[in-house]
Protein backbone atom coordinates (compact mmCIF):
# COMPACT_ATOMS: atom_id res chain seq x y z
CA UNK A 1 0.00 0.00 0.00
CA UNK A 2 0.92 3.63 -0.69
CA UNK A 3 2.54 5.74 2.21
CA UNK A 4 1.17 8.54 3.60
CA UNK A 5 3.67 10.49 4.77
CA UNK A 6 5.85 13.53 3.60
CA UNK A 7 9.39 13.84 3.40
CA UNK A 8 9.38 15.61 6.99
CA UNK A 9 7.19 12.84 8.67
CA UNK A 10 9.42 10.23 7.06
CA UNK A 11 12.72 11.51 8.43
CA UNK A 12 10.76 12.03 11.82
CA UNK A 13 10.31 8.58 12.74
CA UNK A 14 13.73 7.63 11.05
CA UNK A 15 15.15 9.44 13.40
CA UNK A 16 13.44 8.20 16.21
CA UNK A 17 13.80 4.94 15.34
CA UNK A 18 17.83 5.51 15.34
CA UNK A 19 17.58 7.23 19.08
CA UNK A 20 17.28 10.52 17.83
CA UNK A 21 16.09 12.53 21.49
CA UNK A 22 15.94 15.35 19.43
CA UNK A 23 13.56 14.08 17.25
CA UNK A 24 11.47 12.30 20.17
CA UNK A 25 10.99 15.70 21.57
CA UNK A 26 9.35 17.15 18.17
CA UNK A 27 7.37 14.30 17.72
CA UNK A 28 5.79 14.78 21.39
CA UNK A 29 5.53 18.97 20.94
CA UNK A 30 3.42 18.16 17.70
CA UNK A 31 0.93 15.46 19.10
CA UNK A 32 0.71 15.92 23.09
CA UNK A 33 -1.41 18.64 22.98
CA UNK A 34 -4.09 16.88 20.63
CA UNK A 35 -4.06 13.70 22.19
CA UNK A 36 -4.67 15.39 25.71
CA UNK A 37 -7.57 17.39 24.19
CA UNK A 38 -8.98 14.06 23.16
CA UNK A 39 -8.26 12.09 26.47
CA UNK A 40 -9.21 14.74 28.82
CA UNK A 41 -12.62 15.26 26.66
CA UNK A 42 -13.59 11.75 27.93
CA UNK A 43 -12.34 11.86 31.49
CA UNK A 44 -12.38 15.40 32.31
CA UNK A 45 -9.94 14.54 34.81
CA UNK A 46 -6.34 16.08 34.00
CA UNK A 47 -3.62 14.58 36.10
CA UNK A 48 -5.16 11.04 34.88
CA UNK A 49 -5.65 12.15 30.94
CA UNK A 50 -1.77 13.31 31.06
CA UNK A 51 -0.85 9.98 32.63
CA UNK A 52 -2.83 8.23 29.80
CA UNK A 53 -1.23 10.44 27.23
CA UNK A 54 2.17 9.56 28.39
CA UNK A 55 1.42 5.92 27.98
CA UNK A 56 -0.08 6.39 24.39
CA UNK A 57 3.75 8.12 23.18
CA UNK A 58 5.48 4.85 25.43
CA UNK A 59 2.73 2.74 23.67
CA UNK A 60 3.63 4.20 20.26
CA UNK A 61 7.41 4.12 20.47
CA UNK A 62 7.36 0.61 21.36
CA UNK A 63 4.98 -0.45 18.34
CA UNK A 64 7.06 1.71 15.98
CA UNK A 65 8.63 -1.12 14.38
CA UNK A 66 5.27 -2.74 13.21
CA UNK A 67 3.84 0.96 11.70
CA UNK A 68 2.34 0.70 8.47
CA UNK A 69 3.28 3.86 6.50
CA UNK A 70 0.01 3.14 4.60
CA UNK A 71 -1.92 4.55 8.08
CA UNK A 72 -1.98 8.38 9.10
CA UNK A 73 0.82 8.93 12.36
CA UNK A 74 -1.93 10.69 13.60
CA UNK A 75 -4.65 8.05 13.16
CA UNK A 76 -2.06 5.22 14.55
CA UNK A 77 -1.17 7.08 17.51
CA UNK A 78 -4.74 7.92 18.41
CA UNK A 79 -5.89 4.28 18.14
CA UNK A 80 -3.29 3.95 20.83
CA UNK A 81 -4.53 6.62 23.23
CA UNK A 82 -8.13 4.96 22.58
CA UNK A 83 -6.95 1.59 23.54
CA UNK A 84 -5.06 3.22 26.71
CA UNK A 85 -8.41 5.09 27.91
CA UNK A 86 -10.53 1.99 27.36
CA UNK A 87 -8.19 0.25 29.82
CA UNK A 88 -7.92 2.68 32.17
CA UNK A 89 -11.87 3.14 31.91
CA UNK A 90 -12.58 -0.52 32.85
CA UNK A 91 -9.96 -0.63 35.31
CA UNK A 92 -12.10 2.19 36.71
CA UNK A 93 -15.05 -0.05 36.49
CA UNK A 94 -16.49 2.46 33.96
CA UNK A 95 -18.32 1.19 30.71
CA UNK A 96 -15.89 2.39 27.64
CA UNK A 97 -17.56 4.05 25.02
CA UNK A 98 -14.61 5.52 23.18
CA UNK A 99 -15.41 7.29 19.99
CA UNK A 100 -12.24 7.73 17.82
CA UNK A 101 -11.78 10.88 16.17
CA UNK A 102 -12.18 10.56 12.14
CA UNK A 103 -11.71 7.43 10.33
CA UNK A 104 -9.08 5.73 13.05
CA UNK A 105 -11.76 3.05 14.08
CA UNK A 106 -11.47 1.91 10.13
CA UNK A 107 -7.76 1.94 9.68
CA UNK A 108 -5.53 -0.73 10.05
CA UNK A 109 -3.85 0.85 13.34
CA UNK A 110 -6.85 0.41 14.82
CA UNK A 111 -7.14 -3.26 14.16
CA UNK A 112 -3.92 -3.68 15.53
CA UNK A 113 -4.09 -1.64 18.65
CA UNK A 114 -7.80 -2.06 20.13
CA UNK A 115 -9.61 -4.82 21.72
CA UNK A 116 -12.08 -6.55 21.06
CA UNK A 117 -12.75 -8.74 17.77
CA UNK A 118 -10.48 -6.51 15.30
CA UNK A 119 -7.32 -6.64 17.30
CA UNK A 120 -5.12 -9.67 16.00
CA UNK A 121 -5.85 -13.21 17.44
CA UNK A 122 -2.03 -14.06 17.53
CA UNK A 123 -1.59 -10.96 20.13
CA UNK A 124 -4.64 -11.85 21.96
CA UNK A 125 -3.03 -15.55 22.03
CA UNK A 126 0.25 -15.26 22.96
CA UNK A 127 2.34 -18.12 24.05
CA UNK A 128 3.31 -18.75 27.66
CA UNK A 129 6.67 -19.22 26.17
CA UNK A 130 6.77 -15.97 24.45
CA UNK A 131 5.67 -13.96 27.24
CA UNK A 132 8.59 -15.69 29.71
CA UNK A 133 10.81 -14.76 26.13
CA UNK A 134 10.12 -11.06 26.00
CA UNK A 135 10.30 -11.19 30.35
CA UNK A 136 13.94 -12.59 30.12
CA UNK A 137 14.91 -9.79 27.33
CA UNK A 138 13.43 -7.14 29.79
CA UNK A 139 15.27 -8.35 33.18
CA UNK A 140 18.55 -8.87 30.98
CA UNK A 141 18.56 -5.45 29.45
CA UNK A 142 17.27 -3.71 32.69
CA UNK A 143 20.31 -5.65 34.70
CA UNK A 144 22.70 -4.51 31.74
CA UNK A 145 21.54 -0.99 32.07
CA UNK A 146 21.87 -0.66 35.40
CA UNK A 147 25.48 -2.05 35.88
CA UNK A 148 26.26 0.43 33.49
CA UNK A 149 24.52 3.32 34.95
CA UNK A 150 26.32 2.23 38.71
CA UNK A 151 29.79 1.95 37.18
CA UNK A 152 29.65 5.07 35.04
CA UNK A 153 27.70 7.27 37.86
CA UNK A 154 24.56 7.79 36.12
CA UNK A 155 22.52 7.85 39.31
CA UNK A 156 19.75 10.25 37.94
CA UNK A 157 18.94 8.05 35.10
CA UNK A 158 19.09 4.90 37.47
CA UNK A 159 16.51 6.87 40.07
CA UNK A 160 14.29 8.19 37.00
CA UNK A 161 14.05 4.40 35.93
CA UNK A 162 13.08 3.21 39.29
CA UNK A 163 10.58 5.84 40.11
CA UNK A 164 9.12 5.56 36.33
CA UNK A 165 8.96 2.15 36.01
CA UNK A 166 8.81 0.56 39.12
CA UNK A 167 6.82 2.86 41.26
CA UNK A 168 5.01 4.10 38.15
CA UNK A 169 5.00 7.52 38.57
CA UNK A 170 3.89 10.07 36.52
CA UNK A 171 6.83 12.23 34.67
CA UNK A 172 6.19 15.41 36.88
CA UNK A 173 6.28 13.76 40.03
CA UNK A 174 9.35 12.32 38.83
CA UNK A 175 10.79 15.66 37.80
CA UNK A 176 9.53 17.28 41.12
CA UNK A 177 11.18 14.40 43.04
CA UNK A 178 14.51 14.77 41.67
CA UNK A 179 14.44 18.92 40.87
CA UNK A 180 15.08 18.07 37.18
CA UNK A 181 12.88 19.21 34.02
CA UNK A 182 9.63 16.87 32.74
CA UNK A 183 11.88 17.25 29.87
CA UNK A 184 14.71 15.07 31.20
CA UNK A 185 12.68 12.83 32.36
CA UNK A 186 11.11 12.45 29.13
CA UNK A 187 14.44 11.90 27.49
CA UNK A 188 15.10 9.41 30.34
CA UNK A 189 12.40 7.23 29.45
CA UNK A 190 13.12 7.42 25.90
CA UNK A 191 16.24 5.97 25.94
CA UNK A 192 15.32 3.24 28.33
CA UNK A 193 12.52 2.19 26.23
CA UNK A 194 15.00 2.54 23.14
CA UNK A 195 17.21 0.18 24.51
CA UNK A 196 14.73 -2.50 25.59
CA UNK A 197 13.35 -2.03 21.67
CA UNK A 198 16.73 -2.85 20.55
CA UNK A 199 17.42 -6.23 22.55
CA UNK A 200 13.98 -7.03 21.50
CA UNK A 201 14.74 -6.42 18.02
CA UNK A 202 18.14 -8.46 18.65
CA UNK A 203 16.32 -11.53 20.16
CA UNK A 204 14.30 -11.72 17.36
CA UNK A 205 11.13 -10.59 18.83
CA UNK A 206 8.44 -9.34 16.61
CA UNK A 207 4.85 -7.56 17.75
CA UNK A 208 6.63 -7.20 21.28
CA UNK A 209 4.35 -5.61 23.92
CA UNK A 210 5.69 -4.11 27.18
CA UNK A 211 3.58 -4.28 30.08
CA UNK A 212 6.81 -3.36 32.53
CA UNK A 213 6.43 0.08 31.01
CA UNK A 214 2.95 0.88 30.75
Amino acid sequence: MMSTLNDADRLLLSQIRAGDEEAWQQFIARYEGRLLAFVNARLSNRSQSEDIVQEALIGFLTSLPNYDEATPVDSFLFAIAAHKLTDSLRRAGRRPAVALPGAVAQSDAGNASLPGPARRASTLLRSREDRQCEQTVVRDCLQLLVDQWLQNGELERLQCAELLFVLGWPNKDVAHRLGISEKAVANHKFFIVSKLKQAADSAGLTDVSLPELA
